[in-house]
């Protein structure tokens, strides 16, 4: 049986860069291009019409920009997957990305095969948090005065889970750092978010720092 293919929208005001993103992820079986957009009024449209499962979205575009179109699309279409393509590494930006309902964040600069093992993940709801961005993050919070930590709900077990993510480790890096199974981090995973009341790594990277959990080292 073959592996689902995964229907992909493309929205950048650029030519090159739209050329780009077909270039790396075109070879993959995984993914089908459907259309391509050049603003964010046009990746509305083009949502409603072809109903793609992930948006890969710019930031800087004219009419309207990536994260006002992510929050439109998200209100409208909750099911599809947005991840924002930038060659920005700003962090509030990533944190906008977020807070709009992106489920991902991409730098432009990264290597193309970090593009297919990031964005298969995305689209099955198993995605680490890259390196880079767990980087990002960390210099962030390193430069900010954190808030003492306070009683968290979470068992030993989890907070070291948790902190692995915090590293940008993926599901199977965890389970072999921990020896447990990979479906149980899985499941430690659902806990953790359900107690914590949040949706993805970067938040629980976020809570991680905040706790003073890790340090930059």
């Amino acid at each position: 049986m073959s592996a689902p293919s995964f229907r992909v929208l493309i929205v950048d005001d650029s030519d090159q860069a739209r050329e780009g993103i077909r270039t790396i992820l075109g070879g993959d079986p995984a993914f089908e291009f459907v259309a391509e957009g050049k603003n964010g009024m046009e990746a509305l449209e083009l949502t409603e019409m072809w109903m793609p499962d992930l948006i890969l979205m710019d930031i800087q575009m004219p009419v309207m920009d990536g994260l006002e179109a992510t929050k439109r699309i998200k209100a409208k279409f909750p099911y599809v997957k947005i991840v924002i393509v930038t060659v920005s590494d700003d962090i509030t930006h990533l944190f906008e990305a977020l807070k709009k309902g992106a489920q991902g964040y991409l730098l432009k600069n990264l290597k193309p095969e970090s593009w297919h093992e990031y964005l298969r993940a995305i689209s099955v709801d198993e995605a680490p948090m890259t390196r880079e961005l767990a980087f990002l993050i960390l210099n962030e919070f390193s430069q900010i005065e954190k808030p003492a930590a306070c009683t968290d709900p979470l068992t030993f077990r989890e907070r070291e889970i948790l902190a692995l993510v915090a590293k940008g480790l993926s599901n199977r890096e965890i389970s072999s750092r921990l020896i447990i199974s990979e479906h149980t981090v899985k499941n430690h995973l659902k806990n953790i978010m359900q107690k914590l009341h949040m949706e993805n790594r970067v938040q629980l990277a976020r809570y991680v720092y905040e706790q003073n959990w890790l340090s930059k080292k």
